[in-house]
């Protein structure tokens, strides 16, 4: 009998536990509902490229850009706390290359994001994004200029 009993309780016990990781991971999903998560809409080209600080309003760029070219950007540098004055240091910046897509179509999507700031083109074909003052510039060599 005594045996009978521990089997049941073990049995009781090992059930119970299942039920209540079961509501956590329900309460986890409901979490998520009202919070898109972007990050599947971008890859990044390093793993050494920080991303996980990003803004929520930048992911949502880098998902519309990703959306009105057909194709996931690639974030070649993210946060670089070392960056200065620059949006980067305080990751609300990313620069990006959209494979397959040409710079001006990238730009033109980057125009249209809700919530865009700063777009710069340079030379290598990197565009760069923000969520920082609306500007928009053109850089190539030491002779940059404004566009």
């Amino acid at each position: 009998m005594r045996l009978v009993f521990c089997v049941a309780l073990a049995g009781v016990l090992s059930v119970s536990s299942v039920l209540a990781d079961d509501a956590t991971n329900v309460k986890k999903r409901r979490a998520n509902l009202f919070k898109h998560d972007y990050r599947a809409a971008y890859t990044v080209q390093r793993v050494s490229v920080k991303t996980e600080c990003f803004p929520e309003k930048l992911e949502a760029i880098l998902a519309h850009i990703g959306e009105k070219t057909g194709h996931k950007p690639v974030v070649t540098s993210g946060h670089r706390p070392r960056a200065g004055g620059s949006q980067h240091s305080d990751c609300l910046a990313a620069d990006i290359r959209v494979p397959g897509v040409s710079d001006r179509a990238i730009i033109a999507a980057a125009e249209t994001a809700p919530g865009i700031g700063g777009i710069g083109r340079y030379c290598n074909g990197i565009i760069h994004v923000d969520v920082g003052p609306k500007r928009r510039w053109a850089y190539c060599g030491r002779a940059g200029r404004e566009g």
